[in-house]
C-alpha cells in the first residue's frame, strides 16, 4: 500500500493536489485529524487490493487536534508503516492574496484577533518540524493549477502519462455522434467491410475485419499520421490538466471501421504507457 500524508500552508493548494491525486488512483480522504490516521490505515489494509494508494489530507484545520503530528508520525515509524510526507508551500504574500481574493477565513484567525498575515505566520511556526521531515516539498507560490499537476505526476509517475486517463471508443453515426468525445475522426472514408458478404456480419474485433480494413494504403497512412498527431496532442491535453480524454472513431454502423481504428489506436497508446480502456458504443447494435 502507497501512503502518502499532504500537509501544509493553508492556501497553498492542498484541495487541488488531492484532486490530482485522485485522477493518478489515489483513494482521497481530507481533513482527518493525525490521531485517527493509524486507525484509518488499520482499517485500509483490510480492503487490501481495493485501497492500494492512498492520500491523507491532515493540516491546522484540526485546530489543537492537529498537535498530535509528531507523535502520530513517530508512532507510525514505530510500527514500521512506510508513509511518505507532501508538503504544500507558498510565499507568505500569496497565501495573504489568495485569502484575500477568496474571501475565505484563516483557520488561525480567532475571530479577528489575528490579522492574515499573522495567522499565516503563526502556521508556519507550527508546520515547521512537519516541513523539515517532508518527503516532497513543492513551492505553488507561482505554480498553476496545471503545473502542480505536472509537478505530483513528475514525482510520483515520472512523466505526465499518469495524470490523464484515456477512453479510445467507436460509435455509429446513424446512432449520432457521440456527445463524450473531445476528438472525433470519422473513418467512413476507408474501405467498408460491410459490403463483402463474408465480412458482413463480422466485427472489428475479428481479425479478418482489421486486416481487410488495414489492406488499404490509404488506413495505413490515415493511422500513421493519426498516432503521430496524437503523440503530440495527447502530452498537451494532459500538461494542461486535463484528467480525462475521450477519443472517438466513428464509421456508418459502429461495427468495423471504427472498431478497427479504436482497438489499433488505443493499443497504440497503451504501449506508449497511458492509462487507456477501449470501449464499443454501437457494436452491438
Amino acid at each position: 500500500m502507497e501512503i502518502l500524508i499532504v500537509t501544509g500552508m493553508s492556501g497553498a493548494g492542498k484541495s487541488q493536489a488531492a484532486n490530482a491525486l485522485e485522477d493518478m488512483g489515489y483513494y482521497c480522504v481530507d481533513n482527518i485529524p493525525p490521531a485517527i490516521i493509524p486507525a484509518f490505515l488499520e482499517l485500509s489494509a483490510v480492503k487490501g487490493e481495493t485501497l492500494n494508494k492512498i492520500a491523507i489530507v491532515t493540516d491546522i484545520r484540526g485546530g489543537e487536534l492537529f498537535s498530535d503530528i509528531t507523535k502520530v508520525l513517530t508512532e507510525l515509524k514505530e510500527r514500521e508503516v512506510d508513509y511518505k510526507i507532501l508538503f504544500l508551500d507558498a510565499s507568505n504574500e500569496v497565501l495573504v492574496k489568495r485569502y484575500k481574493e477568496n474571501r475565505r477565513k484563516h483557520p488561525l484567525s480567532q475571530d479577528g484577533k489575528l490579522s492574515l498575515l499573522q495567522s499565516v505566520e503563526k502556521e508556519r511556526e507550527i508546520l515547521k518540524s512537519v516541513r523539515s521531515v517532508s518527503d516532497y516539498i513543492i513551492d505553488t507560490t507561482y505554480t498553476s493549477i496545471s503545473q502542480l499537476k505536472n509537478n505530483l505526476s513528475n514525482i510520483f509517475f515520472g512523466s505526465i502519462r499518469g495524470t490523464i486517463k484515456i477512453n479510445c471508443k467507436s460509435f455509429g453515426f446513424k446512432y449520432g455522434t457521440d456527445s463524450e468525445a473531445d476528438l472525433v475522426f470519422d473513418v467512413r472514408c476507408l474501405p467498408n467491410p460491410f459490403y463483402v458478404e463474408k465480412l458482413k456480419q463480422k466485427t472489428g474485433l475479428e481479425q479478418e475485419i482489421k486486416d481487410y480494413v488495414m489492406d488499404s494504403s490509404d488506413s495505413k497512412m490515415f493511422l500513421e499520421r493519426l498516432t503521430a498527431f496524437l503523440d503530440i496532442a495527447v502530452p498537451l491535453y494532459a500538461k494542461e490538466g486535463k484528467s480525462q480524454l475521450v477519443i472517438a472513431f466513428g464509421c456508418t454502423g459502429g461495427k468495423h471501421r471504427s472498431v478497427t481504428f479504436a482497438e489499433l489506436v488505443g493499443r497504440y497508446l497503451k504501449q506508449k504507457d497511458y492509462d487507456c480502456i477501449i470501449t464499443h458504443r454501437d457494436i452491438n447494435k
